[in-house]
């Protein structure tokens, strides 16, 4: 089917997409453990740099996630898909981005892949990318379900990077 029917092939993983969910959890967990578990070889003044990287990006991160959680008002919900009574949010954080929660753990994970000098947890971050890029897209058929002007809003707003992508 086209586009126009707001058919994907990205599996919704639950009436809500709860399986998103369930796999993002999964993930984060993962991120952890590798932080914790995957020591690179950084030493010295370079471990230092590493580390005050990482330290910024979970800053950035966070401050962009609570950004995007503050931005949606009673519209937030953990699920992919939109609450039925949910606005579209065209404005904050959301006039640069679409996705900025996503964004946020996105810096988060390569913020303590760098702070923990981690090659798995690097690893990781990429995964979550991936995984967000998907996620992303499965949530977009929804929300132009919801909400008519969503095209028009994704036409002139990136998804994760402002003016990039």
């Amino acid at each position: 089917m086209s586009d126009l029917t707001h058919e994907s092939k990205i599996p919704a993983l639950g009436k809500r997409g709860g399986g998103w969910v369930f796999l993002q959890v999964v993930l984060f967990w993962v991120l952890i453990g590798a932080g914790v578990r995957g020591k690179g070889d950084v030493a010295g003044s370079s471990l230092l740099l590493a580390v005050g990287v990482g330290t910024i990006l979970i800053v950035l991160g966070a401050a962009i996630i609570f950004a995007g959680i503050r931005g949606l008002h009673e519209s937030v919900t953990p699920m992919p898909k939109p609450n039925e009574d949910g606005t579209l949010v065209v404005e904050g954080v959301y006039g640069y981005v679409r996705h900025p929660i996503y964004l946020g753990v996105i810096l988060v994970a390569f913020g303590w892949s760098a702070a923990m000098d981690s090659v798995p947890a690097l690893f990781t971050a990429v995964v979550y990318v991936v995984f967000f890029d998907l996620k992303s897209r499965r949530e977009e058929v929804w929300l132009r379900e919801a909400y008519p002007d969503y095209a028009v809003y994704a036409a002139h707003t990136r998804r994760f990077v402002p003016y990039v992508y």
